[in-house]
């Protein structure tokens, strides 16, 4: 009986001993098939990096400022009886705003041009008695004085009626009327606003180290989210002898035409100052490159033969970049990669160096200079 249980044991080792074995050789076998084992080369997109000549643009922000803009003031206190100007409406230098009540003025005036009149003929008579010795130099510069003094008069109640008919200073577009009939204006009240909208000032800032590059005469571009769609182009006419203290800035203004009249003064704009000379640039699509916190990188393909079957094959090198200026779907290289080589242009995350690959462009996306999507 014991020898059976012994043999049964026995056997039973036997058995475990054996499936045991067959396992592990199963397993070396997998193991070895798995480092012999080679993943399928990735299909990619590739773009080879080209050589352009870009031009530089200094970018910066302002603000649009009327080459002339006022807001018409009352002078002199007086009741409103005549508007001559349609809100919102276009004006020429000289024209008729608002005319206030100057009848009393006219009413002396008619006074004073009596006055003055009689003095003349009183001047007239004296110069005449004068020169035949008939009357002294006292009464004769008496007469004199009287009429000088006449057409002071008339002179003064005339400014006087010329103040309180307000006209507009120069040409321009008017603003919302803030006057009514019968009302009466202080001096000082408001009664439009005026502004001349073509051309408009730009004012922008620009950093200290930028001031050497920039003279007066250089071509600006101005854009506006308002605006979408609208490219003006101006020349900078003024730059601020002094350097603002606070923020080591240089104010500098521009000026742009504004035939349509669609920018106006406090509109917030971007400006592009344009360099007179474009500089040669490597660019490749933005989307080949690798955004990452520690550095920018892009794949390059490269052709390689492998050891295994000596054949050649493309693998990938992770090449970090320096980006400079973007244009539309283009990165311009600073530095990190050279004219002619080819990188990946898309899925760039899914990718790890030395990764082998094949190119395929079928279904490559179109890289454009001035892109237009329909979904903006």
């Amino acid at each position: 009986m014991k020898k059976r249980i012994v043999l049964t044991i026995v056997g039973l080792i036997v058995l475990v001993a054996g499936i045991a074995g067959i396992k592990a050789l199963q397993i070396g076998r997998m193991v070895a098939q798995g480092k012999d084992f080679a993943p399928p080369p990735e299909r990619v997109n590739a773009f080879e990096a080209t050589r352009e000549h870009w031009e530089t643009l200094i970018p910066s922000v302002g603000s649009l400022d009327a080459v002339q803009g006022v807001t018409v003031t009352a002078e002199l206190s007086g009741k409103v009886v005549k508007i001559a100007f349609e809100p919102g409406g276009k004006v020429k230098t000289g024209d008729l705003l608002i005319k206030q009540d100057t009848a009393s003025e006219e009413a002396r005036l008619r006074a004073a041009e009596a006055a003055l009149n009689l003095a003349r003929i009183n001047f007239q008579r004296a110069r005449g008695l004068l020169a035949r010795k008939a009357i002294s130099e006292s009464d004769y510069d008496n007469a004199d004085a009287q009429y000088k003094s006449a057409a002071a008069e008339v002179d003064g109640i005339r400014v006087l009626i010329e103040k309180k008919t307000i006209r507009a200073p120069f040409s321009g577009r008017l603003g919302i009327r803030l006057v009514n009939m019968g009302e009466l204006l202080r001096e000082g009240d408001p009664v439009v606003s005026l502004q001349a909208l073509d051309p408009v000032f730009v004012d922008f800032l620009l950093p200290q180290q930028e001031i050497a590059r920039v003279k007066p005469g250089m071509t600006v571009r101005v854009t506006s989210n308002a605006l979408p769609g609208l490219t003006l182009d101006g020349t900078i006419t003024a730059i601020n002898p002094e350097v603002e203290s606070a923020t080591r800035n240089v104010r500098i203004q521009a000026t742009i035409t504004n035939p349509e009249e669609r920018l106006r003064p406090g509109m917030f704009v971007n400006v592009d100052v344009v360099m007179p000379e474009p500089k040669p640039v490597v660019v490749i699509p933005e989307t080949a490159v690798l955004y990452a916190p520690y550095g920018d990188s892009v794949f390059v393909v490269e052709t390689a033969e492998s050891d295994a079957d000596d054949k050649t094959h493309m693998t990938l090198r992770q090449q970090f970049v320096r980006l400079g200026d973007k244009k539309g779907d283009f990165a311009a290289v600073s530095s990190g990669l050279r004219e002619g080589d080819l990188v990946v242009s898309t899925g760039v995350f899914k990718l790890r160096n030395g990764q082998a690959v094949v190119i395929d462009n079928t279904l490559s996306p179109v890289f454009e200079r001035s892109p237009t999507p329909e979904n903006r």
